[in-house]
């Protein structure tokens, strides 16, 4: 009873008190209405025992706690509060006021940073301003070099004799022997002995009378004799291909006609994806056939050649424009550019002066580079997309990414897709068919691109010095070195300096020998 009569002596002051006591909302909408002594009105004696022992553990709780007033907790409790609410919100703006993280920088290999496009471009600006400054400094030491009539005698040097243009038209019958002896063998009036003979003929003559005409005559300029020897030597090519593909579908006949008792020909229309009439053996042995093959961009025979559904008139506007203007570009920029430095650079080569070599070959090494790519571009993508897109000629992979080669052997196989399908299919396969290894066929397939390389050369020049056939052949220890010791972009480098240092040191050495030859024979 003590314990109660003092709970309930300390609720009636706390009672009598509490306008003075701030309290929190809560609590003041809790408190009901009193008495004057300070109890509730109709509370029995139980509910007064009880509210005087809440009133002396809350008395005990509104204490001063550390020396703090009640006030002062009241306000503590506030803020808790406050700052449970306000938590979240902290966390965020110290998110936003964050501005630091783990990362690499863009031009680590780690960062995996991939967008150069904006260096690409300088790179483009600081090639065009360093080349305008070369040109004109070369306005201004040589003045304008360049003679549309001196174009003309590139390619005639009398008016009234055309030979370059009349072996041209006489190739004409090394077409048409190849057709007759495919349809021949046939229809089995040849054998296979006898047609692979009259083939052999065919093409030796094919290389060897042009080479004779250029050599003999002298009315034919070094200019049309790489124009005539370049065309034989792609009906060479093509005639072989065309032999080849002919033969393999006689031995396919002679194997179904064993099974189904006849031939291959198609006994009644058949058509491809696109429309077109699908031919079979012997129906390809025609004139049409054969000279849709002549003039499509390949040098692979197929009986039947994938076909685009039409002719796009835009496109080929577009690359028969580009065809004229890199032909102009290229012989400008070889009259205004090249000649210029390649008469300045006989002095040194006389005197053997290396240091001046070495200069006069770096010179040379831009001008030299940039009309090589122009050629690639104007004949390989102009040139090669306006016939395919003038036949609906359908495959029009002439070339593939040579630019990211990281080997030699890369390169060689992707700058010149035609060369390289034909060499692939009807040389360096067989070989391997034959019993022969890969480095042999691979060294065979080198031996025959430098022999064709130094006839382009050296037959339109009228000598011989082997400087493009030794350049080919060393394509294979330097391929051998790149591929075993340099990786990435160190191999891609290296694979840029062949081309752009190795080029114009064939150059040189042919322009060099030319006028030692001709001009100082005539001096002396």
């Amino acid at each position: 009873m003590d314990h109660d009569q003092e709970g309930i002596t300390q609720l009636a002051a706390w009672s009598s008190s509490r306008k003075s006591i701030p309290l929190s909302p809560a609590l003041t909408l809790s408190l009901p209405q009193t008495r004057g002594d300070g109890w509730t009105v109709g509370d029995s004696d139980a509910t007064l025992r009880r509210r005087a022992t809440f009133a002396a553990g809350l008395g005990a709780s509104m204490q001063p706690m550390n020396g703090k007033s009640a006030a002062a907790s009241q306000s503590s409790v506030t803020a808790d509060f406050g700052r449970d609410n306000g938590l979240g919100k902290r966390d965020r703006m110290v998110e936003t006021a964050r501005c630091h993280k783990t990362q690499e920088s863009l031009l680590s290999s780690s960062s995996g940073f991939s967008n150069y496009r904006g260096i690409l471009n300088w790179c483009v600006v600081m090639l065009v301003l360093s080349n305008a400054r070369l040109f004109l400094e070369n306005l201004l030491r040589y003045g304008i070099l360049v003679d549309p009539i001196q174009v003309i005698s590139l390619f005639l040097k009398d008016p009234y004799s055309w030979p370059a243009a009349c072996l041209v038209i006489a190739s004409n019958l090394f077409i048409l022997v190849a057709l007759y002896t495919e349809r021949q063998l046939s229809k089995g009036s040849f054998t296979e002995r006898v047609g692979f003979l009259v083939h052999c003929i065919n093409m030796v003559n094919m290389l060897t009378f042009p080479a004779a005409v250029v050599l003999l005559v002298p009315s034919v300029t070094p200019v049309g004799g790489v124009f005539v020897v370049g065309t034989h030597t792609i009906l060479f090519l093509k005639l072989y291909s065309y032999k080849d593909v002919n033969k393999w579908c006689r031995e396919l006949s002679r194997v179904k006609a064993k099974k189904l008792a006849r031939s291959l020909s198609c006994p009644s229309a058949q058509h491809l994806n696109g429309g077109d009439r699908k031919v079979c053996y012997p129906g390809n042995l025609t004139i049409r056939d054969m000279y849709y093959f002549v003039f499509a961009p390949t040098l692979c025979y197929e009986l039947n050649f994938p076909r685009s559904p039409n002719i796009r008139m835009s496109f080929l506007l577009r690359r028969l424009f580009e065809m004229l203007f890199f032909m102009q570009m290229l012989v400008g920029l070889t009259q205004q550019w090249m000649i210029p430095i390649i008469e300045s650079s006989m002095k040194p080569l006389e005197d053997m002066d290396l240091t001046r070599m070495t200069e006069r070959l770096l010179r040379l090494a831009v001008p030299n580079h940039l009309l090589w790519l122009m050629f690639f571009y104007g004949f390989f993508h102009s040139s090669m997309n306006f016939s395919a897109e003038l036949l609906r000629f359908g495959d029009r992979q002439f070339y593939n990414d040579w630019w990211n080669s990281e080997t030699v052997t890369y390169f060689w196989q992707n700058w010149n897709i035609p060369v390289h399908k034909w060499c692939l299919r009807h040389f360096y396969k067989p070989l391997l068919r034959r019993g022969f290894s890969k480095m042999v066929s691979q060294s065979a397939v080198f031996f025959l691109s430098a022999f064709f390389h130094e006839y382009l050369v050296s037959i339109p020049l009228r000598m011989f010095r082997l400087w493009a056939f030794t350049g080919m052949m060393a394509q294979i220890p330097l391929a051998w070195c790149v591929g075993r010791y340099l990786r990435g972009n160190y191999g891609n480098a290296a694979v840029w300096m062949s081309i752009i240092i190795g080029q114009p040191f064939a150059v040189l050495m042919y322009v060099h020998d030319f006028y030692v030859l001709h001009y100082r024979q005539e001096a002396d």
